[in-house]
This record gives C-alpha cells, structure tokens and sequence, in this order.
C-alpha cells in the first residue's frame, strides 16, 4: 500500500497538541480588493498558471492547496470531484484521481465541506466528527433502529464490501433523501466511522469494515480531541483560502463559527495566523502568517465547477470577486436565470462570466445551453477565452463538438467561434 503525507498532517500532533504562547502581534494588516483576491486564487492553485502537462503529482499538488476536494452526483457535465482538477491542470486522466483515492489510499471519504474526498493523513482531524456521526448526531435512535444498524455491521463483516443495492431487499421508499432502511444502515454506520467506502462502482459507494479498508497504522493514530481537531481545522482551511473571515474558515470544514473564530484568535496569538482589514469587508480577515499578494495572477482562467472549493462560500465569492451566484438546479426551470448547471468562467483573475454546460455524451456534444458576461465586461473577450476553455473540456471529456445555444449576451459572439 502507497502512503502520501500532505503538507499540514506533520504538524497535527505538534500545533493541535502543543501549549499556546502568545507572541507580541503587530500592527493589523491591510489589504486592497485585488490583493486580497490575488491571495485567494493563489492559495488555491491558480497564481502560477497551468502546467504544460497534468501528471499525478499534479493532482496531489491540488490536494495540497485545497485539503478537500467535495463529491457531488450531478453528472450532467462531469462528476463535481472531476473538475477542479481540470480547472488547475487542465486535460488530465480522471482515473488518477481514483487510484489515489482507492487504490493508493491517499484519499479518504468523510463528511468534511460535504460529502468530501480529504487527505488519508488527516483522518485523525475527524475521529471526534465520526464519534459524534456528524450530521446523525441529533438522531435519536430506538433500540430496534440501533440493533438494525449493529446488523448491518454483522453482514459487512460476513458477506464483504457491499453497495446499498445488495443489501436492500425492502423499505425502499420514493423521492429526494426518502432512504431505504438498509441505505439509512449504511450511511449511518459510514457516518460515524463503523464503515468506510472501499471503492465506487458506477458512482455508488461500496462500504465496509475500515479495518479491511485502511493501513492499520492510520487506524492506530490517536484521534483529536475536538477543540485541537477544529484548531488544526482552522489552520488548514486559512491556507487553502489564503486570505478569510472566522464564518468563512468555519465554513470550509463546517465547523460552529464561535469555534472558528476563537481557535482564530487562539492560533493568531501563537503566531501562525495574522489579522487583516480587507478593504470592503466588515469582518477581520485571517491569513497564514508571512502570506503576502501574489504580483500576477493575470494567467488565472478556468472553467469552475459550482462545488470547486474556491466557490464554496456563496457570500465570500461575492465578496472577493462581486460576483453573486447562486447554483439553480433545485429551481423549477421556468425561475431560473442562467441555466441548470452553471459554471462562473475565471479569466485573467477575476470572475468575467458564466456558461450553462451539458455534456450529450451520445452524440459526443458538448452543448453551451447559455453563455453571459458579468456587468461591465468585453464580451468579445470573454467570448474569446471562453472559446478556448471549452475546446479545452471538450478534448479532456472527449467530445466531438461543441453547439452553441443562442442564449445569453455572449452565445451568437461565442457561437462563431466554437464550432
């Protein structure tokens, strides 16, 4: 078995474990607009432009930025773990990121942002969120409920690694989130740590025993305790970041925001974070200490999936770029205002536009159902590079063509060129 270090994991036990000593803080920093944005696109993979060619090291490197990477089941373009890799290394071979997951076990699937891929070296941050089940932890269970479950544990451990489909006989129930009784088994033991997610097969989970699944040395390490996991936490998400608020840090692992900002402020007086004024915010901002803007992010252009980390946070996206957005595919198609599956275009560092993409993967299309420019923006060259990233995602998804839709204020400019 492979085993990868992630830069931070070396420093779990040593900054989450160690006493604190405060050192004297200097005078608060302060930031422009546009330093505070070149600090966030740097921090998270795109202050140095792509590489001429994506390899595997690559795609450590963007785990290495951005610590979590979020599993979505959307697939009307590419699976949502897909692309951030693309949006930073451009074409890359998606059975990689598998391998390193499944194969290598440098990854691992946990509840972080959401459902996340994380760094295997990091399991110890989230033994104390398994313990707790995480979003299960309000649940209270009936005996009957409680033995169903230890059940369920029982055939994993006879039968072997399983998808809800082989073990769902009944109880099946209809709809958005109506989980069958055995799904609901599987995804609460998975939840607090008593299963763990050996593979995927056609996108579905296959669990089981985290013993079968794990090196045993990543099981034998120490769990932190909460106050030192949601610590290192905040530490990690203010470089992945590069530059944020204690209610964005908190929100990168979905942590409480009261806990955020005192392991803030707590990781601030040991010298490891700064404060800073941003201009335009009304709340402190944090950055790794010794952080300052990048001079040139003016390479910085990608297609970025609606669950790409640097979007997370809808309110800091608008913040740092003034750039509102919100994902539409929960509304009826008749309210939406840019399409269903809506990627914001980054180009030359800043948010220029966004296009509603679909793969038609049987006629090897992919189709632009809406393409628009941000208030103020050239759409001729916008059109331009947005010409460019597409070819470049039809290559890496292995599409023919691209049909461009006459919807949006750039599609009949971006129309002449695609196709």
């Amino acid at each position: 078995m492979t085993h990868f270090s992630f830069p931070g994991s070396e420093r779990l036990k040593g900054i989450a474990q160690s006493p604190f000593v405060p050192v004297e803080c200097p005078t608060m920093l302060e930031f422009s607009a546009s330093e505070a944005r070149r600090i966030a696109l740097n921090a998270q993979g795109f202050g140095s432009g792509r590489p001429k060619r994506a390899d595997r090291d690559g795609l450590r490197r963007v785990v290495n930025q951005t610590q979590l990477i979020q599993i979505d089941s959307v697939n009307v373009l590419a699976r949502a773990h897909y692309l951030p890799f693309f949006s930073r290394l451009g074409p890359y071979q998606q059975s990689w990121l598998d391998e390193l997951a499944y194969r290598d076990r440098g990854l691992f699937e946990q509840w972080g942002h959401a459902a996340s891929f994380i760094p295997t070296e990091h399991y110890p941050l989230f033994q104390h969120r398994m313990e707790n089940g995480h979003r299960w932890w309000r649940a209270r269970l009936s005996p009957d409920r409680r033995a169903q479950f230890e059940r369920m544990i029982h055939e994993v451990r006879e039968r072997g690694p399983v998808t809800v489909s082989d073990v769902e006989t009944e109880g099946r129930r209809q709809g958005w989130w109506q989980w069958s009784d055995a799904k609901m088994a599987l995804e609460w033991n998975f939840a607090h740590g008593r299963l763990a997610v050996r593979e995927r097969r056609n996108f579905a989970r296959v669990y089981d025993l985290p013993e079968r699944v794990f090196d045993p040395s990543v099981l034998a390490r120490p769990g932190l305790a909460e106050v030192d996991a949601h610590r290192d936490m905040v530490r990690l998400a203010a470089g992945a970041m590069g530059i944020a608020t204690a209610s964005d840090l908190a929100d990168y692992y979905r942590i409480p925001v009261a806990a955020a900002r005192q392991r803030a402020r707590e990781l601030v007086a040991a010298g490891t974070l700064e404060e800073a004024r941003v201009e335009g915010w009304r709340d402190t901002g944090y950055l790794a200490s010794g952080t300052e803007p990048v001079e040139d992010v003016s390479r910085a252009t990608a297609l970025l999936s609606p669950f790409d980390p640097l979007l997370w946070n809808r309110d800091r996206t608008e913040r740092l770029f003034g750039f509102y957005y919100r994902i539409e595919i929960y509304v009826p198609a008749a309210q939406r205002v840019h399409g269903y599956y809506v990627l914001p275009f980054l180009m030359d560092g800043d948010l220029a536009g966004r296009v509603d993409l679909k793969a038609d993967r049987k006629v090897k299309t992919l189709v632009v159902q809406g393409a628009f420019a941000e208030p103020g923006r050239d759409r001729r060259r916008v059109a331009a590079a947005l010409n460019r990233e597409l070819k470049l995602m039809a290559r890496w998804l292995e599409l023919e063509r691209i049909e461009v839709v006459h919807n949006g204020d750039v599609a009949v400019k971006l129309a002449s060129g695609a196709v």
